[in-house]
């Protein structure tokens, strides 16, 4: 299937492995969520840059005063209400009640999927609200309301209320710096904070020299989450409702084998990689009390962004990768993923969690017990005008040693620090061999890439080699419209995945170079299909009975239509 995909390979896996390791001298190390590197526009506006005589004095390194940079939002003097509490304590459902009554007003999310569910809501509500993503646009008549990803948040509109999701994401190495950009930059009469108390003394902090009034309203869970004494043991334990965690994709289809095989249960499945639309229909079969896929075996990846009914959960290790090292969960990821057991509105009068293993019953519980780590620093990093500025002051031409010369003499208050770059640092060696502006070749770096991924890497060098060739790529240069089945395997189910991050990345490039990459309509339905087969091939995983025939030939019914 991925020859059908890429027709052509003009630099294999490792070859983009030595340019890097020419560069920097080490290996890949994925970073989770890639597509978290979106902008959603350069336009940042610079002011004060000179002292009267010319530009020459200003230090484009200095970022040591990012609330500066938005000049919007240093004109209002904002009320800032920071909500914070537990998973399933309500604190997202007031924030969002005050946008609903709001003359105008942005959401913004970490994923995608929540950024769906608002709009969803807001519209349902009789609230016109447009859903903007890195990967889409759906605009509604007479909207005043936008539902989006964090990335894409509008510094430069004026809205009565903002909301910010998961605002403690702030301090994450690699995502931080989006949120401490919408934190700053959103020009809202009212700032509605939603997360972890970890993140009060910071944002506190910041907020002193941006002149913004703060007030922080606490919730408590409102349904009690009960920690159990004794472990599962047996997976004939497993009852309908229960949820159980693993950090390993192979993993968890060992789970789904190992609890169907029993045939009491039917397992839906949800971890990272898969398509949000595939993560989204697998939560809604597990909710549907009507349905036989009456367990959830999942990743991290229900941490954030999904509403599930689960009356348990599981963890079947206290420990996972992160990339450099197998170590033990933190706190604060017990925390997250343990809360989402005993939604309010489900059936279930309260929430457990529990371990596979007696073993792993102490870490467990001694992280419920504890409280997250107050939030030191958050995350910042300069946009495509400082480092335009930079680059004229420089001799070299490369993006590569422009940014990594920048960041290395960029000046921090204390209270920041820079996010993570080096995935963004390996796709500059790369687009450095090729004759495109500074600005191209940042977007490229900024696309949602996946460099450990065979594929997906290639996706990307090709669009890149075709857009600098031609200024023209279309899709059908390394794509067989047709060519997508029904995997039979899960090495093939794998590869589809990374055929769905090509086709995202597409669609990506279509909505910021759309007359260079034109076939966004094409790449849409293809993508949408792709799902549809993942989650077919999901479907054929259970045990075969009417109702599972019934699923499995309603998909394929779908199928047809998209095809």
């Amino acid at each position: 299937m991925a020859s059908l995909l890429l027709r052509q390979r003009r630099v294999s896996a490792l070859g983009v492995s030595r340019i890097l390791q020419a560069v920097n001298g080490d290996s890949f190390r994925l970073q989770p969520e890639s597509n978290c590197r979106t902008f959603g526009s350069f336009g940042v506006i610079i002011r004060n840059y000179s002292s009267g005589k010319g530009t020459a004095k200003f230090d484009f390194t200095d970022l040591t005063r990012p609330h500066t940079w938005y000049p919007n939002a240093r004109k209002k003097q904002r009320k800032v209400f920071l909500h914070v509490g537990p998973t399933n304590s309500g604190k997202t459902y007031h924030a969002l009640k005050r946008l609903e009554s709001s003359s105008s007003g942005v959401y913004c999310g970490p994923l995608r999927l929540l950024a769906w569910e608002v709009a969803k809501r807001l519209n349902k509500a009789r609230v016109p609200c447009d859903l903007i993503t890195g990967q889409e646009k759906d605009e509604v008549d007479g909207a005043k309301h936008k539902a989006v990803t964090v990335e894409m948040a509008d510094v430069t509109s004026d809205y009565e209320c903002a909301v910010i999701d998961e605002i403690q994401m702030l301090g994450c190495k690699t995502r931080g710096f989006s949120f401490t950009r919408a934190l700053l930059g959103i020009a809202a009469d009212e700032l509605h904070l939603c997360g972890d108390a970890a993140a009060v003394p910071l944002i506190q902090e910041l907020m002193k020299v941006t002149g913004d009034d703060v007030q922080v309203r606490s919730y408590e869970r409102l349904l009690p989450l009960v920690p159990l004494e004794v472990p599962l043991g047996s997976f004939s334990n497993i009852r309908t409702g229960d949820c159980i965690v693993s950090f390993s994709r192979k993993e968890i289809y060992k789970l789904k084998k190992k609890i169907e095989t029993g045939g009491k249960h039917l397992c839906s499945v949800v971890y990272g990689s898969l398509p949000p639309e595939t993560r989204t229909r697998q939560a809604t079969m597990f909710n549907d009390a009507s349905n036989e896929f009456d367990v959830l075996v999942a990743s991290d990846a229900i941490g954030m962004g999904l509403n599930l009914n689960i009356s348990r959960i599981i963890f079947s290790t206290m420990k996972k990768f992160d990339g450099l090292e197998m170590r033990d969960l933190t706190v604060p990821e017990v925390k997250q993923i343990a809360g989402r057991a005993g939604r309010y509105g489900s059936k279930y009068p309260m929430g457990e969690v529990t371990c596979l293993d007696a073993k792993d019953l102490p870490l467990l519980h001694s992280s419920l017990k504890s409280a997250s780590p107050t939030l030191q620093q958050a995350g910042v990093f300069p946009s495509f005008d400082f480092i335009y500025m930079y680059s004229r002051l420089q001799q070299k031409r490369g993006l590569y040693q422009i940014l990594e010369d920048f960041l290395e003499n960029a000046k921090l208050s204390e209270n920041y620090f820079f996010a993570n770059c080096e995935e963004m640092l390996k796709v500059a060696a790369i687009v450095d061999e090729l004759p495109l502006s500074l600005q191209d070749k940042y977007l490229f770096c900024l696309s949602p890439f996946d460099m450990h991924d065979e594929i997906s890497s290639q996706g990307l060098i090709q669009f890149a080699e075709n857009y600098a060739k031609k200024g023209l790529v279309r899709l059908k240069e390394i794509f067989t419209p047709g060519s997508l089945q029904v995997p039979k395997t899960h090495s093939a189910l794998k590869e589809l995945e990374s055929i769905h991050k090509v086709l995202e990345l597409y669609v990506w490039l279509s909505f910021r170079l759309d007359e260079s990459f034109p076939d966004h309509e094409s790449a849409s339905s293809q993508k949408a299909i792709c799902s549809m087969l993942i989650e077919e091939f999901l479907e054929r995983l259970g045990f075969q009975n009417p109702t599972s025939r019934k699923l499995n030939s309603l998909m394929a019914k779908k199928r047809r239509q998209y095809l």
